[in-house]
């Protein structure tokens, strides 16, 4: 669980507004995310070792790439490239415990050489692959990796020295395609001055990293692997803001991330959701602690789920500084305890809830032993129509 203390993040600066509304207003901003760190893959096991230990289908990775990003082919930016791809690794008995961001670099077979007049030389075949892990359990997730490896050929390696994560949010960024501006445009008739290796240019490192959409959910922004030192393409001197800032961004959306924020060895996956944020495959066959997943989800019902909540007062003012992570969160109208809070900053957090209560709008949400601390309960709108207790009834009799 994951508890900060108020910091001068825009919800501060925002007064009555949401954080999102000031983040918007501020324009897409970026975050440097020091809560992250990153474990390189490689060698010729690498993808059969990880599709037989986390819940998403990394054999995708062994495709060629699929994604068409809006790019022409630059000594370090590919024209075709393969998005990166959320999963995690849980218990045989089926809890969480570490999420991924799984990237695959850049082949230079997939980008032009140094002169830039032809493709690059080498083999397309991934044996390499990158993950953005949350640095507070980094140390134990390398020893349960390397328990597991046996004789596997996969180096594991802790990168973190040389690479740092970003997320860049806000601002009208998730309704832009991959590549934030739409550098295709002269293709289709119009924008016939726009400089597309320029563009294409400008968004990868000279290595070649680059800024993917992130592949939780749109609303959430870009996310990607840079060099340590070095500033991402794209990202404005005015523009880098606090950590802070993204958790707030993430927690009015209602999503959780990391071992802090998704209790390690405790949390069951559907519960916090990791079905909507594109973490399981229910195709790709056996992994670590697929049995209760599986059976959760052709269940079809889902009592309890992580949702976004606001703290106020009697007359509905904002509460800063008064929730402790745990707290129970009763329906004071009939005294019984529907859920606990798993994540708190400043007014916002995450509460693992009771549907069936969570949304019956009648104020009467409250913190065990602080009634006159208020809870709301927001239902995000990027939840599926089969998420909500009425229809999720439904499914279960038909």
């Amino acid at each position: 669980m994951r508890q900060f203390s108020s910091s001068k993040t825009f919800l501060a600066a925002a007064g009555r507004r949401s954080h999102s509304s000031a983040v918007n207003s501020a324009g897409p901003v970026a975050s440097l995310l020091k809560s992250r760190s990153v474990v390189r893959f490689s060698g010729p096991d690498t993808l059969k070792f990880l599709q037989g230990l986390l819940t998403n289908d990394v054999r995708r990775f062994g495709e060629p790439p699929h994604e068409r990003i809006a790019t022409i082919p630059t000594p370090n930016m590919p024209a075709v490239s393969e998005p990166p791809m959320y999963a995690a690794l849980l218990t045989p008995q089926g809890r969480f415990l570490y999420d991924f961001f799984l990237y695959r670099p850049a082949k230079e077979a997939e980008k032009l050489d140094p002169t830039g007049s032809g493709p690059g030389l080498g083999s397309t075949e991934c044996t390499e692959l990158f993950a953005d892990v949350d640095a507070s359990a980094l140390d134990e997730l390398l020893q349960t990796l390397k328990r597991y490896r046996l004789r596997s050929k996969v180096e594991i390696e802790n990168v973190g020295e040389d690479f740092q994560c970003w997320q860049r949010f806000g601002g009208d960024i998730s309704e832009k395609s991959s590549e934030v501006e739409e550098p295709g445009a002269a293709g289709l008739g119009w924008g016939s001055g726009v400089d597309l290796a320029g563009i294409s240019a400008s968004h990868g490192s000279d290595g070649g990293w680059q800024w993917f959409k992130d592949p939780r959910l749109d609303c959430l922004g870009l996310r990607g692997i840079f060099p340590t030192n070095t500033t991402p393409p794209l990202v404005e001197a005015d523009k880098e803001t606090s950590e802070e800032n993204y958790l707030v961004w993430r927690i009015e959306n209602g999503v959780a991330e990391g071992s802090s924020e998704i209790p390690k060895g405790e949390a069951i996956p559907l519960e916090f959701n990791l079905v909507g944020l594109n973490a399981i495959s229910f195709d790709k066959g056996c992994y670590v602690g697929q049995e209760l997943v599986a059976r959760t989800h052709h269940r079809g019902v889902i009592r309890k789920r992580l949702v976004p909540l606001k703290f106020v007062n009697n007359d509905g003012k904002e509460v800063e500084q008064r929730v402790s992570l745990g707290s129970h969160v009763i329906d004071t109208s009939s005294g019984k305890k529907i859920g606990s809070v798993t994540t708190a900053i400043g007014c916002r957090g995450l509460g693992l809830l009771r549907l069936d209560d969570a949304f019956k709008g009648s104020g009467s949400l409250a913190l065990e032993g602080q009634k006159d601390v208020k809870v709301e309960a927001f239902r995000p709108k990027w939840w599926p129509r089969e998420w909500v207790p009425e229809h999720q009834e439904q499914s279960a009799v038909a």
